[in-house]
């Protein structure tokens, strides 16, 4: 269900339309918060065309975010988006945490919460379905829920979580799509609305299935240093232009995300890594993530510079 907006504010559901844009998170060279970089990262998104920004999230980095830098990078990405995209704040661990961060998140003028696993611990779904209405309950910001690792949950509690006010949404990032399909089926049985998001890192391989059964919203962590392909990709997937997606599939997505195998963390080290490739300096990840190997970002740079030879090619021509 959704909450009743903040006075001046519309209604988050309404306004998540597009390619979701979930930034780095900016250092310095002494691993110190750039807020600068982070500025202009987030900036240039949505001058690129990001329909809304995921601040200090799963590729933000929020794991490794003290609360004063995670206010402070919420502030900053508010005050970039100064209105034009709504700004959508990460929040996690136990509940006491998760609350804490989600009213930072308010005080820095979010527009919305995407709550992350609690911290470790493996809940049955009467916990999860109690965390999760706690957070809700706590601010005026809509909740959508990031379902993955030690928080899957049943078509039961999704529906229980459908009729919690502040609850909009459920960004999937389990991959079960007999268990999404079950969810969207068992929500609209009872006449309940949520937002469905493909949550999987690099989200446009598994897009088109997704799409099936309804899910048409995606995060995409290409879009961070590659969004003249991640765009080009999410028109061709609305438009239905299967030639264009597979060919992006086949030569771009489909390597990337082997590449992405190849190092623990990379969905988060590799995009920085790609991020820094476009030549904006975005720091280092923070331990304990390490960065991805030499020969790894090598073969990053050449992917995407194959990536936007296919955007000129026609079909049948890989290039």
């Amino acid at each position: 269900m959704t909450s009743a907006p903040s006075p001046g504010r519309a209604p988050l559901a309404g306004r998540l339309d597009g390619l979701l844009f979930f930034p780095v998170t900016a250092y310095g060279p002494d691993g110190a918060l750039d807020l600068d970089a982070f500025r202009a990262h987030v900036r240039g998104g949505i001058e690129a065309g990001a329909a809304a920004v995921f601040a200090c999230c799963g590729t933000g980095e929020f794991h490794a975010l003290t609360p004063e830098e995670f206010r402070a990078c919420v502030a900053a990405a508010v005050e970039e988006a100064a209105g034009r995209v709504p700004v959508v704040a990460g929040t996690g661990y136990g509940t006491a945490l998760a609350v804490r961060y989600a009213r930072l998140a308010e005080e820095a003028g979010a527009d919305g919460l995407l709550a992350m696993p609690p911290y470790l611990v493996v809940a049955d779904q009467a916990g999860l379905l109690r965390h999760y209405t706690a957070l809700a309950g706590a601010t005026s910001l809509d909740v959508i829920v990031y379902q993955r690792d030690n928080a899957v949950l049943t078509p039961a509690t999704a529906v229980a979580l459908a009729r919690v006010d502040g609850v909009i949404g459920l960004k999937d990032g389990y991959g079960d799509l007999d268990l999404m399909q079950r969810v969207v089926s068992a929500v609209r049985a009872e006449g309940l609305d949520l937002l469905y998001f493909n949550g999987l890192p690099t989200a446009e391989l598994t897009a088109p299935a997704y799409r099936g059964i309804g899910v048409t919203l995606y995060s995409s962590a290409v879009f961070c240093f590659a969004p003249d392909i991640a765009l080009a990709f999410h028109r061709a997937l609305r438009d239905g232009d299967d030639a264009t997606t597979d060919r992006l599939i086949d030569g771009f997505y489909r390597p990337l995300v082997e590449l992405r195998a190849q190092g623990r963390g990379y969905a988060v080290s590799l995009v920085k890594a790609g991020v820094r490739l476009g030549g904006l300096d975005v720091g280092e990840v923070r331990p304990p993530l390490s960065e991805p190997a030499p020969a790894h970002v090598e073969e990053l740079a050449r992917l995407v510079e194959r990536g936007r030879a296919l955007l000129a090619a026609g079909p049948g021509d890989e290039r």
